[in-house]
């Protein structure tokens, strides 16, 4: 089998013949005049007229039987079968096939016809080379076999996979579905900085960096929370922001360090509309985008049709692992976690962190759908008290295949209590707990002009990987990977 570097070099020399018989083998410009897909779509019509059409598109497949050539042209997901005879072209024919290879995008003049098989096809009159491929693509059977490879390559993944391709298009309508369903709810789309001087809106480490321009460490932002209640402040009663947001932690089938999320803002509603609300998002999304509320994730079957349950932070934890959080200490917490063998970072290891972990062992255990709620204040700097208790806050989360797949709160717009909550947080980030929210004074300073009150919700990227039922980088476009070699 002939190496890469002698497949290339091959590949070189058919260049040269290409540019020795006059061709650019990479123009400016095409001719062409109805795309691959708009063929297809006219196809009928053009073949019946006998119209002459020029289109274009990557080699796929060539199939040569004696003085015919048959090509797969293929350009956005269409395909369209081309037919090159060797005595219509003469010269070109045989040019064709000393220098054309798979992976070669070529443009097409001639007319459409079907063959005896049924085969749409466009028999050429005339062809050109528009872009010369210098390497062979994977084996459209067998793709890329390394996973690490595979997602290093996305592209040629993309080209060869289709269910790939699928995934990224099923990406983009996700997106779309949910930028739709609130702009028909009245929600004005904006855009926050990334950049921040502090960071806040979740519990996350950051990312630091120099802006060399103002001389200071800046930090990418972990959410773009406290930027959007700043627009409630601002008297804006419907916002939301689908952005990308930046966290330096671990990497697993649920976690990456940059990905994309959507944020919503609602003045004058609180939590219990929030979850109505959401829960219609939800199977709006599942609707449109993957035509089913019915899901197998993670070894869960998931309804989105059928009741959506409520479940109690502290009695789910107290069923599941005997621990009653609201009188247990630190030292039996973290003894009871041992005992369950639940792994966790000691690092800034506090009370927090212990609920936090016993919460993260119970879940798994929950198929959902549901909404979580009755989260002790302590566990939540952001979100305004129940009025029924004061030691819980009206948060909500959406639970879904033992994983939680979006958050909300009513919002806490009380500037003292905000800026007593962040101080406790400053405690905890001074104890060790990098994880712990930053004091945003000119946050607070905001929420003292006045704040409405709001229900504010966000959800990630996750949610579309969990129902693909695929690891979170598999719903990216171009994950993140190490460098080769390193």
């Amino acid at each position: 089998m002939a190496s890469l570097e002698e497949l290339k070099a091959e590949r070189l020399k058919k260049l040269e013949l290409l540019k020795q018989a006059g061709f650019n083998p990479y123009p400016a410009k095409t001719d062409i005049d109805s795309t691959i897909g708009e063929t297809l779509a006219n196809f009928d019509s053009l073949a019946e007229k006998e119209k002459t059409i020029t289109t274009a598109g990557r080699i796929m497949a060539i199939r040569r039987q004696g003085a015919l050539i048959f090509i797969d042209l293929v350009d956005d997901g269409n395909r369209l079968q081309g037919l090159l005879k060797e005595d219509d072209l003469g010269k070109q024919f045989t040019l064709f096939v000393e220098t054309i290879d798979l992976g070669d995008f070529i443009q097409i003049v001639g007319k459409l016809m079907t063959t005896k098989s049924g085969e749409k096809t466009i028999q050429a009159t005339n062809w050109q080379i528009i872009a010369k491929s210098l390497r062979p693509l994977p084996d459209n059977w067998a793709g890329l076999q390394d996973e690490e490879e595979r997602l290093r390559k996305r592209y040629l993944d993309i080209l060869t996979n289709p269910e790939t391709r699928d995934i990224i298009e099923k990406r983009s309508l996700f997106w779309q579905t949910i930028r739709n369903f609130l702009l028909k709810k009245g929600f004005m789309e904006v855009d926050t900085p990334i950049l921040e001087n502090t960071t806040g809106g979740a519990e996350a480490k950051p990312f630091i960096t120099h802006h060399n321009a103002l001389d200071l460490d800046v930090y990418l932002r972990i959410a773009p929370e406290l930027w959007l209640k700043r627009l409630m402040v601002a008297g804006f009663d419907k916002v939301f922001e689908i952005g990308r947001i930046f966290r330096n932690e671990g990497m697993d089938a649920e976690h990456l360090q940059d990905y994309t999320v959507m944020e919503f803002y609602w003045a004058y509603a609180d939590y219990e509309q929030g979850m109505k609300f959401v829960e219609d998002l939800y199977k709006e999304i599942a609707e449109k985008v993957f035509g089913t509320l019915k899901f197998k994730i993670r070894g869960f079957e998931v309804d989105l049709d059928q009741k959506w349950e409520r479940y109690d932070y502290t009695e789910i934890i107290l069923e599941k692992t005997g621990i009653d959080i609201s009188q247990a200490s630190v030292s039996e917490m973290e003894a009871k976690l041992d005992d369950l063998g639940v792994k966790y970072d000691k690092k800034g290891f506090n009370q927090n962190r212990a609920i936090d972990n016993l919460w993260k062992y119970c879940r798994k255990q929950i198929a959902g759908p549901g909404f979580l709620i009755n989260v002790p204040v302590i566990m939540e700097p952001l979100a305004k008290r129940s009025t029924k208790n004061e030691d819980l806050v009206e948060r909500f989360q959406v639970i879904l295949a033992g994983s939680e797949n979006g958050k909300g709160f009513s919002e806490l717009n009380d500037p003292i209590d905000q800026l007593g909550r962040f101080a406790e947080q400053m405690k905890l980030r001074e104890a060790g707990d990098e994880e712990a929210q930053m004091q945003d004074d000119e946050f607070v300073e905001a929420l003292e002009y006045g704040m409405p009150p709001t229900c504010g919700f966000g959800l990630s990227e996750r949610l579309f990987s969990f129902l693909l039922d695929k690891p979170i980088r598999e719903g990216q476009i171009f994950p993140l990977m190490r460098p080769k070699g390193k």
